[in-house]
């Protein structure tokens, strides 16, 4: 039975609707290759398939009695969603953190929410397939967990409050991994799915981006499908046309466009509303290894920002180097560990940080001392509470210095001067210095969802967590 579900790929409604059909009683193979839209060698393929569980009459088929329960459980049904599961998603998204405009979130409804959730349901076997998020600010993974409780998610997301908001209401049934698209994806959720969704920041930057991460999640891409939103105005028809250029450029065909299937509260520029687009990979989509960081539409790292001006970075070398030590400036990129010679500092320009990249920066340097530069309103120097969770955070490998209001108003510099591994728990500054090997290989006993992961990768919340672990051990 297996083979059969292989003939329409991905896609779990053609197989449903066959069964159908073919359950109800004969069906000419013209007729059924018309109800069904498929090709007539995907047809040819299915009856072929099926086996001695079909019948023949001349040109006609049908179903035998005896088979026609195993198929329909094979083919599966969508999941009954009454009025309490409408109410669920409620009650996720009247908690979910608030947007961030320098991420582009806009909220989407309630009723969004579900229609994807039972779209996703209607259109993929969600029992089987793999279905990744690549961004979830509308928790449309919480949606499909409650409508699809044995379903395998992946939410991957820049936000760490999204993902420490997605672990505590899943009960972690939901994989949760941190990445910054723009600078590549964790080895570890590279061509895993079956199935992506993501809502990609609305600028042709964004769109490429997002959908060629989601390219790279997929494990048989030709087969696989990317479900994305994405809306403009009628007034501007050009930026339609640029975003669905850059789709396209990636080798993905447009199955299916719904008009105005997602709607929200804000993003008024559009209409509130945007449209649900399914991608099929053609056999050469194409991947990319880094991205531009300018993707947004609003905030330091939109399309329209500037880079930061050289006496910034100048007073940042000043600052990392006021020991007499030789300073080598760096900026953002924390895919792979920056480890320097012994007796040289190094600068980091974050001036466009959304929040994140701080803590990782920190993570992926090796150096006796780092300098690095971040606006002054950065989250984790918002509060006493906040610049005291990371100096908690990175105590074993790194003493923090928070220069605030330096070398402007507007921007702070961290200073992090190196821990002598003697002076800390040799497993928490042994996995924190190597924040991009393998957990399992670092820690033996990491807990089996993180196993595969690198430090890098986790949320935030469960970084803590495992220094926490570690320490204790």
């Amino acid at each position: 039975m297996e083979s059969v579900t292989q003939v329409f790929g991905v896609p779990a409604s053609p197989l449903r609707r066959a069964i159908a059909l073919l359950s109800d009683g004969w069906q000419e193979f013209d007729d059924l290759v018309r109800d069904l839209a498929a090709p007539r060698r995907s047809v040819e393929e299915l009856l072929t398939a099926l086996g001695g569980d079909l019948e023949r009459d001349g040109t006609a088929v049908r179903l035998c009695k005896d088979a026609i329960p195993g198929y329909r459980e094979l083919a599966g049904r969508p999941a009954d969603a009454g009025p309490e599961f409408t109410e669920t998603v409620a009650r996720y998204l009247a908690d979910v953190p608030p947007p961030l405009p320098a991420l582009d979130h806009v909220q989407a409804t309630t009723d969004t929410v579900v229609r994807r959730a039972r779209w996703l349901d209607e259109h993929f076997d969600l029992r089987s397939a793999r279905l990744t998020f690549v961004g979830d600010h509308d928790l449309t993974s919480l949606a499909v967990r409650a409508l699809r409780p044995e379903a395998n998610l992946t939410v991957i997301d820049v936000d760490d409050r999204i993902l420490e908001y997605i672990d505590r209401h899943s009960d972690r049934t939901i994989h949760t991994v941190h990445a910054d698209l723009r600078f590549g994806l964790p080895l570890a959720v590279t061509g895993k799915a079956d199935v992506v969704f993501s809502d990609p920041p609305y600028t042709p930057e964004g769109m490429g981006l997002f959908a060629a991460r989601g390219l790279d999640c997929l494990a048989d891409p030709p087969n696989g499908r990317l479900v994305l939103a994405y809306g403009y105005s009628p007034r501007h028809p050009a930026l339609g046309h640029q975003a669905q250029r850059a789709l396209l450029a990636l080798g993905l065909t447009f199955e299916a466009i719904v008009p105005g299937f997602h709607r929200y509260t804000g993003a008024q520029a559009i209409g509130s509303a945007a449209d649900l687009y399914v991608c099929q990979p053609t056999a050469k989509a194409k991947k990319v290894r880094k991205g531009k960081q300018t993707i947004y539409t609003h905030g330091p790292q939109s399309v329209e920002a500037r880079d930061t001006p050289p006496a910034l970075r100048d007073a940042l070398v000043a600052i990392a180097g006021e020991t007499g030590l030789d300073v080598d400036l760096r900026t953002v990129d924390w895919t792979k560990p920056a480890s320097v010679p012994r007796g040289t500092a190094v600068a980091v320009d974050l001036s466009g940080d959304p929040g994140p990249w701080l803590l990782r920066t920190l993570l992926a340097v090796n150096a006796d001392r780092v300098a690095v530069l971040v606006p002054n309103a950065h989250p984790d120097l918002a509060d006493a509470e906040a610049q005291r969770a990371l100096s908690t955070l990175l105590a074993p490998k790194y003493r923090l210095r928070l220069l605030r209001s330096t070398p402007d108003n507007t921007h702070a510099v961290v200073v992090a001067t190196a821990v002598p591994a003697a002076d800390t728990t040799t497993a928490v500054h042994a996995v924190l210095t190597r924040a991009h090997g393998r957990l399992g290989n670092l820690w033996p006993s990491a807990p089996d969802d993180i196993a595969d992961l690198r430090l890098i990768d986790l949320p935030r919340h469960r970084i803590a967590e495992a220094g926490e672990r570690l320490a204790g051990a």
